[in-house]
């Protein structure tokens, strides 16, 4: 079933911006760090930021200096606010948290439904 719950996509001129969110249950938020993956049409998903639970992050290089990954962790939820946007950042957005399972003895990840962002003219 769903596990994390996200919001926030849509369609936006090239050089605009969207804030996408993301609500997990705290027991998989506050176990560790959160992530934004990407995947556009016919490409593999892609990772694009990632957060700690005390607010370390990391970037794909595509990213740097236009989206900002944060978390609030008394509401359980991850951010990302992408700003310049451009055609190639089109793409269905989800939210990840991968954790270790003690039930399947193994690692798991956890998905949002995804959320649509569009960049167009």
């Amino acid at each position: 079933q769903v596990q994390l719950v996200e919001s926030g996509g849509g369609l936006v001129q090239p050089g605009g911006s969207l804030r996408l969110s993301c609500v997990a249950p705290g027991s998989i938020f506050s176990s560790g760090a959160m992530g934004w993956y990407r995947q556009a049409p016919g490409k593999e998903r892609e990772l694009v930021a990632t957060i700690t639970f005390s607010s370390s992050t990391n970037y794909a290089d595509s990213v740097k200096g236009r989206f900002t990954i944060s978390r609030d962790n008394a509401k359980n939820t991850v951010y990302l606010q992408m700003n310049s946007l451009k055609p190639d950042d089109t793409a269905v957005y989800y939210c990840n948290a991968r954790r270790y399972r003690r039930d399947i003895g193994a690692i798991y990840d956890y998905w949002g439904q995804g959320t649509q962002v569009a960049v167009s003219s």
